[in-house]
């Protein structure tokens, strides 16, 4: 009888890879790295090690399952050559980090969506990764239980939703590194539910990070009982090793036409036969301030024309951003940028550009998010919406969202729960006035506050002053009054008290 449990219990399948268990795996591959490498640079090696294992167990899943010659190449959607599938991986006992670059190579060789996207990661240079801690590595990534093909997850959407996960661990883990590629989730969920794209729009993200934006578009459609099939992604970043961790991204969320360009957005935007593409809707969260934007190619004139009102100093690249974003949007587009609240407010080439688009009625509502958010900064961030096709219930109007108290703290870090995002968004699809949160504001009024669009000009957030009760005041004052004429009854009394003793 025992042996018979036993047998059962042998032939029962070993249950699928969760998403708990999964982040708890991955992040604990980052402590073998440690006192090896800055922790700036573990994502680079483990997000490599994490595709690679993927693309290696579901190829062999798949070649298991092949009838004729498994090898095949148009059997597959990624084939794996045998240099790099895991199996040859695990029995390199010496110059490990060669064999993988190696099998990076080969994989791109063979697959022409993955060019240039595993080179960038180089494993071979052994004064800064040794055999014994790669080693380590493979054997940690080489467990049983943690095989990455799609018939041992227990959801398909568990490997994306893990890579996120190591995104933001590895965000967290680099401070102010981590902001450059990597914008809050809360942020981001906020921003797409407020503009809620649809199937069939080209969308674009200029400055696309790791891809989180694009991908939450994709989650949109999915959650709403929409085709996200139907979306026509595009994104451009200029940091080839985040291109890279982009690239992953989207394949391993299997979003496989999404055409991520390493690329200058500001001196080399996407276009065709040197005209600027245009899309349904642009999304971007770009470098707050960035004072090497390629300012002098605009002074001598942009090609593309992306210069509407004014080419920003040197300081901020802040409005030439929002510029190149609405020069790329068809005559129906909306736009959503996360920038430093600063950009509402600050003079000179700034105001210009504001200016400019108050004027032409550009602008359809704006949301102060609290401070602490973001990885690169405590400041406080800020959402700008803007419709070329504005309703007629907001034309010559802004409407403004005083977020800036819808947080929970972090440790280190504040962050946006669902029921901050679901107000904000919900407030806003309404356009909804709220007290102390947000109203709808007239041009004419923005434009008697100098062009000004800090959200607090226009969103009352002070407390309610107490009412006086006047009757109430005069009843205090007469009890004050007559408390005083006994203190001076009793002076006296105790004065002429002590005159006589004297």
């Amino acid at each position: 009888m025992a042996q018979k449990q036993l047998d059962k219990w042998s032939d029962q399948k070993m249950p699928k890879l969760t998403l708990d268990k999964l982040e708890a795996f991955l992040w604990t591959s980052a402590d073998i790295l440690r006192g090896s490498i800055d922790s700036s640079e573990y994502k680079h090696y483990i997000f490599g090690l994490l595709f690679l294992k993927r693309l290696s167990d579901q190829f062999q899943d798949e070649y298991t399952q092949i009838k004729g010659d498994p090898e095949d190449r148009d059997n597959y959607k990624f084939y794996v050559p045998k240099k790099a599938r895991w199996s040859a991986i695990r029995k390199v006992s010496e110059g490990i980090g060669a064999a993988i670059d190696k099998a990076f190579a080969a994989m791109e060789e063979e697959n022409e969506a993955l060019q240039d996207v595993l080179i960038p990661i180089q494993f071979g240079d052994t004064k800064r990764l040794k055999d014994d801690t790669l080693s380590k590595l493979i054997i940690h990534f080489s467990q049983k239980e943690y095989n990455l093909a799609n018939s041992n997850l227990s959801d398909p959407d568990i490997l994306g939703r893990a890579y996120e996960y190591l995104i933001k661990q590895f965000a967290d883990d680099s401070g102010k590194k981590g902001g450059e590629f990597y914008t809050p989730n809360g942020v981001v969920r906020t921003l797409i539910k407020i503009l809620q794209p649809k199937e069939g729009m080209r969308i674009c993200d200029p400055a696309c990070g790791s891809g989180g934006m694009l991908i939450e578009c994709f989650r949109y459609l999915k959650e709403t009982g929409q085709n996200p099939e139907n979306l026509t992604l595009f994104g451009q970043e200029k940091n080839r090793n985040t291109w890279a961790i982009a690239k992953m991204n989207m394949l391993l969320h299997n979003i496989l036409d999404a055409e991520i360009l390493h690329s200058n957005t500001m001196t080399d935007p996407l276009s065709e036969d040197g005209i600027l593409m245009v899309f349904d809707m642009v999304i971007a969260n770009p470098m707050w301030n960035q004072k090497e934007w390629s300012k002098e190619k605009f002074d001598m004139g942009d090609p593309y024309g992306r210069v509407l009102y004014e080419v920003p100093s040197n300081s901020s690249g802040d409005w030439m951003w929002v510029q190149h974003m609405v020069s790329t949007l068809n005559t129906t587009g909306r736009m959503g940028v996360v920038l430093d609240n600063g950009a509402l407010f600050r003079g000179n080439r700034e105001k210009k550009c504001r200016k400019g688009f108050i004027d032409d009625d550009l602008i359809e509502g704006i949301v102060a998010l609290p401070a602490n958010l973001f990885y690169n900064t405590g400041s406080p961030g800020c959402l700008i919406i803007i419709n070329k096709n504005k309703t007629n219930e907001l034309k010559e109007k802004v409407f403004f969202i005083h977020a800036e108290n819808e947080y929970e703290e972090g440790s280190g870090q504040n962050f946006l729960r669902e029921d901050h995002i679901m107000k904000i968004s919900k407030t806003y699809q309404k356009k909804k006035k709220i007290d102390k949160f947000s109203d709808l504001i007239t041009l004419e009024e923005i434009i008697e506050n100098d062009y000004n669009l800090n959200v607090s000009r226009y969103v009352d957030i002070l407390p309610e002053e107490e009412l006086i009760d006047i009757n109430e005041c005069l009843k205090e004052i007469q009890m004050i009054r007559e408390k005083r004429k006994d203190l001076e009854v009793k002076f006296d009394e105790n004065m002429r008290t002590l005159n006589y003793d004297l």
